[in-house]
């Protein structure tokens, strides 16, 4: 998966033997036989959960099967000097509680707040020795303003009520991510008490339905439509339209013109740094150093956290309760809750035992939707030089290097197309591109002159048609194709890269446990949220087995490096653990 030149290649050979970290060991030293709880996996939301458990004083491990922590919030040096986050690569909605609780800026964590955010280059020739146009999105409302209007004076002039009419929405969501969905089936069969206390869980969703008041329809449209039919009632311009609309498709296999569509959108721009809402930003370090920082904090409060400890299986005892985990050397750890970052799929399919559960349980988690349209593309080079913002002699970043740069998204039927290409099994002829360039703001990713390049692109199926597979071949012929596309808008790109790591659906399954190269863990549609995440009337983290709880992105509330599942997930287990 990692191409480079044949000197770097070698070079990269003896830093892959001689430098391969070892193992995280806990700060309490080897694995016991017994914890109180025990963790399945040690991404964001996992080490998330263990904070919060051993903060409450619940003795917790966490077992981590590969040779380092973060799931898919990694830091990764995979050519030597250079160091990539090589899943997620941005930050935003990780919830501000967390930040405070887990005092991570005290372990380390540094954020980049990025201003301006969002830069779409034209392709296209540039009129009367004109540069071709770009649309350049920041903070700074009026010259964002006049940015739009090189496209449309109308759109922007509505610009700022569609941002404070999407903030609203986001305002209104915001309280439903910080705790469990209404507990239904608590109406229906509990006793007295527990009824009265599920009336509390109804709080969140009243303080929504008060925020978003008589314009409650019209947001109910944003959220079930095709984000094309709410852009379009707000905009006439492709550029700014198919610029918003990748925030509803990006990670997502669907279409801007899928219905649903406009809740991704949503999900992307609820987040915000620093006390600024809407703000995204790199990590000093990259991903992984969140991670360090939140595993930092829970090892402060005494936690342990494992790499290389494989689980194979959950114990249940004759009673139908967790009583701990086997890994897959055979050592038993005994614990009285087990709680799994990992996906819904291989919690349930593969770790638990299957008699435990219900027939109809298992089918339901065989069928959720996992598809994902991604593929992540990491590279090393010199800044791109655009045709629409030229660089400058010096080689500084310019402010649209520290962007996310869309790419081959001037129009949404251009993002349309790109989706059908993968409903016919084949990688998208154009494909969606958002290129990021952590290091224009961060030094300590690259030497300096030199920088790293996240590219995360869609649409490719999980499965090809014709009987083809995702082999190096076929990783290299999309790679390069998703390089001509930039070479158009920034001539000399693929010259100057020295080295990619490419990660297909499968690729990113593979090494990282995403079901179906999925990075939330399992489609974010209306049909697979809330109630429903991962089933209904399992969305309260408990699973049918005693003691074992979902902790990860597949639970309430979704994907993105949130941490929300895993603060609540604690949560939840701790009130159990109180009864035990």
């Amino acid at each position: 998966m990692i191409a480079t030149n044949q000197k770097l290649g070698r070079a990269f050979a003896v830093f892959t033997n001689l430098c391969r970290r070892p193992a995280h060991t806990a700060a309490g030293g080897h694995l016991k036989p017994e914890y109180d709880a025990v963790i399945i996996g040690a991404g964001h939301n996992g080490l998330i959960a263990a904070a919060y458990l051993q903060k409450l004083g619940v003795n917790t491990a966490v077992l981590e099967r590969r040779h380092l922590i973060g799931g898919a919030a990694v830091t990764e040096e995979l050519i030597p000097g250079f160091k990539f986050s090589r899943a997620s690569y941005l930050l935003s909605l990780l919830r501000p509680q967390i930040y405070k609780d887990l005092e991570l800026k005290k372990h380390g964590l540094k954020v980049y707040l990025r201003n301006p955010y969002s830069f779409t280059p034209m392709l296209e020739e540039g009129i009367q020795g004109k540069l071709p146009r770009s649309l350049l999105l920041g903070t700074d409302m009026a010259e964002t303003q006049k940015q739009i209007a090189q496209f449309s004076q109308k759109d922007a002039q509505v610009f700022p009520k569609y941002e404070m009419f999407m903030n609203r929405l986001a305002e209104a969501i915001d309280p439903l991510l910080d705790s469990s969905p209404v507990d239904t089936t608590a109406f229906q069969h509990s006793s007295l008490y527990q009824r009265l206390k599920a009336l509390f869980t109804l709080k969140p969703l009243l303080q929504a339905g008060l925020i978003l008041g008589t314009q409650l329809p019209q947001y109910y449209q944003v959220i079930t439509g095709p984000i094309t039919k709410v852009l379009d009632e707000w905009f006439e311009s492709e550029p700014l339209k198919a610029t918003l609309a990748t925030d509803a498709v990006i990670g997502a296999m669907t279409s801007p013109y899928t219905p649903g569509s406009g809740y991704v959108l949503l999900h992307h721009v609820m987040g915000g740094l620093e006390g600024k809402k809407g703000a995204w930003g790199y990590v000093e370090g990259g991903m992984g150093a969140l991670s360090h920082a939140i595993a930092k904090a829970a090892e402060a409060h005494g936690a342990n956290i494992f790499t290389e400890k494989p689980v194979d299986k959950v114990q249940v005892n004759s009673s139908g309760r967790v009583q701990g985990v086997v890994l897959k050397d055979g050592t038993e750890v005994r614990s009285k809750l087990v709680l799994s970052n990992a996906s819904p799929q291989i919690t349930f399919l593969k770790l638990a035992p299957q008699e435990q559960l219900p027939e109809e349980f298992i089918k339901r988690i065989s069928q959720l939707d996992t598809q994902s349209p991604v593929t992540k593309i990491n590279a090393v080079d010199k800044l791109p030089n655009f045709l629409a913002a030229p660089n400058v002699i010096s080689g500084q970043p310019l402010p649209h290097h520290q962007c996310s740069i869309h790419l081959n998204c001037e129009d949404t039927q251009v993002l349309h197309q790109a989706f059908e290409d993968a409903t016919k099994g084949i990688a998208s002829q154009r494909p969606m591109i958002e290129l990021c360039i952590p290091s224009s703001l961060d030094p300590t990713l690259a030497p300096p002159g030199c920088h790293v390049i996240s590219l995360f692109t869609q649409y490719t199926p999980y499965t090809m048609t014709g009987g083809k597979v995702w082999d190096e071949q076929e990783r290299n012929t999309y790679a390069d194709r998703v390089f001509d596309c930039i070479e158009a808008y920034a001539p000399g790109f693929k010259k100057s890269v020295i080295g990619r790591d490419i990660l297909t659906p499968p690729d990113l399954e593979r090494v990282f446990g995403l079901p179906g190269g999925n990075i939330f863990h399992g489609a974010m549609s209306l049909d697979q949220l809330y109630f429903a995440r991962p089933l209904p009337p399992h969305s309260n983290y408990r699973s049918p087995i005693q003691g074992l709880y979902l902790c990860g992105s597949g639970a309430h509330p979704g994907g993105g490096v949130m941490g929300a599942a895993g603060r609540n997930a604690a949560q939840v287990a701790f009130e159990d653990f109180k009864n035990l």
